[in-house]
């Protein structure tokens, strides 16, 4: 896919332009012939879809957003929002797997790795025979990430790590390559003159010694996502390990979480969109008192909510994009767009299951899986509460 040029004034939806739409309907494609049979087994089973993350890699999604020369596609980040919506419509376990896999697993690679870093790990990265993870959550430092206690301590030319990290999507696949992870790399004295610890960002790969990926948890959704909780134990890593600049792996990440929440809300708004395709269906076949529900006002209301929220959700995330691929500041739009798609997709959820009535319990049906999944998008990469506080601080309050 080539790039294509953006204005200031954005992208429409229901108006893209035609490679992007091209996209946007072959990826539709393979979510409903592909995908959506089979997401309700690999759910119930708590099976990573190792089939279907092939076939991504084939269809070149896990490369939309980076360069030919590191084997990419040679798109746009706006792009694999895209792909990352029409999936989630059906399916978010494998949508989440595709998001974080490039936007926090080969991403920080492309943006912050020298040459040598990113012709060896990218291609594999590019093509879907491998992933990456970011290590940055641990037990005591969620959104607060410069509470980080892991430890890198550097000499005679190797990195030894110890320290945990919580919460870590792709991060224990037979398919992970690497996680990076943040770490306490020393002190350094701040603006305010007080001391600071000094945060990097290290490689590390799989299988090193002492690096441990724990046991999965046990979650509420997401079933088919791999998530671990991980340990390094006097995990040793060569100095050239190192991704970015020394003590800028803070820094460095929160420019790749405000590229993220963009990617999260296409995600929260594709799941949003399936909550309303699927009420849209079962209105209209499911019979009350010899009636489709569907002509009842209570029912059509609520459905029509639940597309106010989807345009208003898509929209937003929309002009996130484009703002970030026109170069322009994008923090409160991404914060905006993660803020109001999370909770579309969360109060579309809770719609969708209350159509549906009692098949909306029963876990075989797309819209319980969509409740279930749901909660996570008004959490995970940045609470609601900090999307507040980060739009509150972009209006200087």
């Amino acid at each position: 896919m080539a790039t294509t040029t953006t204005t200031t004034t954005g992208f429409t939806p229901g108006m893209l332009p035609d490679e992007y739409e091209s996209l946007r309907r072959q990826v539709a494609k393979f979510a409903d012939t592909e995908v959506a049979p089979v997401s309700a087994e690999l759910d119930a089973a708590h099976r990573f879809p190792y089939e279907l993350v092939a076939r991504m890699g084939a269809m070149g999604l896990f490369g939309l957003p980076f360069d030919e020369e590191h084997g990419g596609m040679g798109g746009d980040y706006f792009a694999l929002c895209l792909a990352i919506e029409e999936i989630a419509r059906v399916n978010q376990s494998l949508a989440i797997t595709l998001e974080a896999g490039v936007s926090l697993g080969a991403m920080p690679i492309h943006r912050f790795g020298t040459e040598e870093q990113k012709r060896e790990w990218l291609p594999q990265l590019t093509d879907g025979s491998g992933l990456a993870a970011f290590g940055l959550t641990e037990p005591e430092a969620g959104s607060d990430a410069g509470g980080t206690r892991t430890k890198a301590v550097l000499e005679d030319g190797t990195w030894t790590i110890n320290g945990s990290k919580s919460f870590i999507t792709n991060s224990g696949t037979d398919i992970t390559r690497l996680v990076t992870a943040t770490a306490v790399t020393g002190t350094r004295i701040g603006g305010d003159g007080q001391e600071k610890p000094e945060i990097s960002t290290i490689m590390i790969p799989a299988g090193t010694p002492g690096f441990t990926a724990e046991p999965a948890y046990d979650k509420v959704g997401w079933n088919s996502s791999d998530t671990h909780p991980l340990t390094f134990d006097n995990v040793r890593v060569p100095e050239e390990n190192l991704l970015g600049e020394r003590g800028r792996g803070y820094a460095n990440f929160l420019r790749i979480l405000d590229e993220g929440r963009i990617a999260v809300a296409a995600l929260s708004v594709g799941a949003a969109q399936g909550c309303v395709d699927e009420s849209v269906k079962y209105a209209g076949e499911r019979t009350s008192f010899g009636r489709p529900i569907a002509e009842y006002q209570g029912i059509s209301f609520k459905i029509a909510r639940m597309e106010a929220r989807v345009v208003a959700a898509r929209t937003a995330y929309y002009l996130a994009a484009s703002r970030m691929l026109a170069g322009l500041p994008f923090k409160k739009e991404a914060a905006i767009a993660k803020l109001v798609a999370g909770e579309a997709a969360m109060d579309n959820a809770r719609d969708a299951t209350q159509i549906h009535g009692g098949y909306g319990f029963m876990n075989e049906y797309l819209v319980a899986r969509h409740y279930r999944d749901s909660k996570i998008l008004e959490v995970g990469e940045g609470t609601t509460e900090v999307q507040l506080m980060l739009i509150a601080r972009e209006l200087g309050i």
